[in-house]
């Protein structure tokens, strides 16, 4: 594979018009066709084989035109003190908010008069107007919403208080801070890396291409796949990520070439046969954890896990094509202002660049190696016993989907949500629904059974359709609806009231959610780390170092959960991430912290021991192996994990404790991944093993195919194992 790249590398750099201008073309007619493609929608999210998703089908075909799945919004009034929201003024008011909704989109299916549905509570001080539509939240249209959040403005200036609820107000979060923030901090991290803006904005630049064309490619195919439009996000968030990652390692080692003395165009080659070995690696390790989303067997999270893979695809084939066609018009600008200004000043260019680049590297990581190897058994015991200590919390990890309840203060979301709670109990924010596959004796019977329940405060009389055979009741729980005391009541629907009686709504759709992705995380982890170890086994040629790297991988992610937990579930340091209400977490984080740090701690480990790896293949003690690995590339690697660090913190800021928890979540594991496991106990392990890390039983070694991603056999074809550069290459290129 080295050698393919080499070539492959040396095409691009003589060949970079026409590498380039293929790149720019292929972003041009993405482009052009995500701008010309019709507006995304959001992809129908369907859970199939859970009962909640058995429900709506099941309403679908019996109550046609009921829009089961569209979105609903409660519109809360509350009088003033000493006054009720049955006095005939504030009727008025309510009266004419509901006429307004009614007439203020062809959206809506239905608007409930709150004084014919009971919907004003027993001290009158509070009432509300439910709203339901044909379509989901991310298909209303911005007028449908305009409509809805200027409701009630007469009767705020008549002294109520009206706020807004309900999954129609749900927006797309709001994205492009967080990413902004992680560029301007990568740039400022690369400048000073490699002391050059000339090779800082190579990275920047390729990867807002790469995320570019992916995304538009993603716009322009949503209508045609089914492509909801939530679905780029995650690819804009992993693209980035690894765009900026893979660019960085092929010119960090195009500039070490350099400064070996090589000529650009051989550098270049070089550059990509060596650590574009690792990208293509690292890309496969990525692509696995995303496309192994469709284990979870949620077509939402496949589509989303795919359309990331192809963008990390398109990292990879710009990293190996494209950076070294760009690398063709830097030449030699690529390295520091020192060493330009040397070879200005005349003398042997080699060592003009190899004194100039020697100068400017920090000693660092050569010192962090060598204190490692020194003190391995402390520092493996600091390291796996610090993490242990921030993983206990995940031992009390409760998932589900957060409401309206977790919502800032400041939003009427959330205040729409306490003043229900507070008028009429916490259970009214999240009703169920149940739907009866029978008669109007079954219903009957299924109401009744309901009542007698544990944690019920109301169930409505059963609702039939037209034909008679299915019946709808809606039952309000008396606690909260992320509660555990909710979702027990759920359970007890379904485990006392028959097969003929399946419970849904939005409530028991997260539910379901939380249970399926939790059913799902073993084999998730299962196939991603299994199919992962295989792949490692083939680069490093041992046994011992994926397993390594797969064990420490776990540590940091059950490390980051309790993190999660503690902050976001228990509230330590709520107030210093702006946590305002805790509880359950997101059931989607492990899998989607699996998922994305699995990758980005996979490329750490590639890009880390490779370099070890080649050192250790060519000759030098393990020990020896070790500090050579640190001194080329834990720079390189710090500098990638502060670039994902900065980006995905950048989130922590978001006003949406989903976003939040999210950015929290992956900063953490990506900083205990890379600077505790990477940095700390790779080293030690291996330094406790010596020889051992390498081991590969001979029949094993018989089988598994020789990739060559350390480039040994690039380097004898090349004839240059001495260290002697620039000899034979030519007829490599030749051949």
């Amino acid at each position: 594979m080295a050698t393919f790249l080499y070539r492959l590398g040396r095409f691009a750099f003589r060949r970079r018009h026409l590498v380039t201008l293929l790149w720019v073309a292929l972003l041009a007619v993405a482009g052009a066709g995500a701008a010309t493609a019709p507006a995304a929608t959001s992809s129908s999210f369907s859970m199939p084989g859970t009962e909640a998703q058995k429900a709506f089908d099941l309403l679908e075909e019996r109550f046609p035109g009921g829009s089961a799945d569209g979105a609903t919004a409660r519109v809360v009034f509350k009088a003033p003190d000493g006054q009720k929201m049955t006095d005939p003024a504030n009727k008025a008011r309510v009266d004419k908010a509901v006429a307004d909704l009614r007439a203020g989109s062809d959206q809506i299916a239905n608007v409930t008069d709150p004084y014919a549905a009971q919907a004003v509570s027993r001290d009158g001080a509070t009432a509300y107007i439910h709203v339901s539509y044909k379509v989901n939240g991310m298909e209303l249209t911005d007028a449908t919403r305009d409509a809805l959040t200027e409701t009630g403005e007469e009767a705020r200036d008549g002294g109520l208080t009206v706020e807004i609820g309900g999954d129609a107000l749900q927006a797309m979060p709001e994205t492009g801070t967080g990413e902004i923030i992680g560029v301007v901090v990568a740039g400022i991290v690369l400048v000073i890396t490699f002391g050059s803006l000339v090779a800082a904005g190579l990275p920047l630049l390729t990867a807002i291409i790469g995320v570019g064309i992916g995304v538009s490619s993603i716009t322009a195919l949503a209508n045609v796949l089914d492509l909801g439009s939530t679905t780029g996000t995650l690819a804009t968030m992993i693209g980035l990520a690894v765009g900026i990652d893979y660019a960085l390692f092929i010119v960090s080692r195009y500039r070490a070439e350099l400064a070996e003395g090589r000529e650009p165009e051989d550098a270049a080659g070089r550059a990509v046969g060596t650590a574009g070995s690792a990208v293509v690696f690292a890309g496969l390790t990525v692509v696995i954890a995303l496309v192994g989303l469709a284990v979870v067997n949620i077509p939402m999270l496949t589509k989303m896990g795919v359309a990331a893979a192809g963008t990390v695809a398109i990292a990879v084939l710009i990293a190996l094509t494209f950076i070294p066609a760009l690398l063709g018009y830097a030449g030699k600008r690529i390295l520091g202002r020192k060493a330009r200004k040397a070879l200005a000043e005349g003398g042997n260019a080699a060592g003009a660049v190899a004194e100039a680049a020697d100068a400017a590297k920090p000693n660092a990581g050569t010192r962090w190696a060598r204190f490692v190897l020194r003190r391995p058994v402390t520092v493996l015991l600091v390291g796996v016993v610090g993490l242990g200590a921030l993983a206990v919390p995940a031992a009390s990890l409760e998932m589900g989907l957060p409401d309206d309840g977790a919502q800032p203060t400041s939003t009427t979301q959330r205040r729409a949500y306490d003043l229900l709670s507070d008028g009429f109990g916490p259970g009214f924010n999240g009703p169920l629904m149940v739907v009866v596959d029978g008669d109007k004796a079954a219903a009957a019977k299924a109401a009744d059974t309901i009542k007698g329940l544990d944690g019920v405060a109301a169930v409505t009389p059963p609702t039939p359709n037209k034909a008679g055979d299915t019946a709808m009741i809606t039952v309000v729980p008396k606690d909260r609806p992320s509660s555990t005391a909710t979702e027990d009541l759920v359970h007890d629907i379904r485990e006392k009231t028959g097969d003929d009686i399946l419970v849904t709504g939005q409530t028991a759709m997260n539910i379901d959610f939380s249970q399926k992705m939790n059913d799902a995380l073993l084999p998730y982890l299962a196939l991603v780390v299994g199919l992962a170890f295989l792949l490692l086994m083939v680069v490093f040629r041992s046994v011992l170092v994926p397993l390594k790297a797969a064990l420490g991988f776990l540590l940091s992610v059950v490390a980051a959960l309790g993190a999660v937990v503690a902050v976001f579930q228990w509230g330590w340091l709520g107030s210093v991430f702006g946590v305002e209400q805790t509880g359950p977490i997101m059931s989607m984080m492990p899998i989607f912290m699996v998922g994305v740090v699995f990758g980005l701690a996979m490329d750490y480990e590639v890009f880390l021991v490779t370099r070890m790896r080649e050192a250790y293949v060519h000759g030098e003690r393990p020990g020896e192996a070790v500090v050579t690995g640190f001194r080329h590339g834990a720079r390189v690697v710090t500098a990638a994990a502060v670039i994902m660090i900065a980006v995905f913190a950048g989130f922590i800021g978001a006003s949406e404790q989903m976003v939040k928890m999210i950015g929290f979540g992956l900063a953490a594991a990506v900083l205990f991944d890379a600077f505790v496991v990477r940095m700390a106990i790779v080293p030690a392990v291996l330094a406790l093993l010596g020889h051992k890390a390498w081991w590969l039983p001979r029949w094993l070694d018989r089988v598994l195919p020789n990739v060559d991603v350390e480039g040994e056999g690039l380097r004898k074809q090349l004839g240059d194992e001495g260290g002697r550069p620039g000899e034979p290459e030519r007829e490599l290129v030749r051949a």
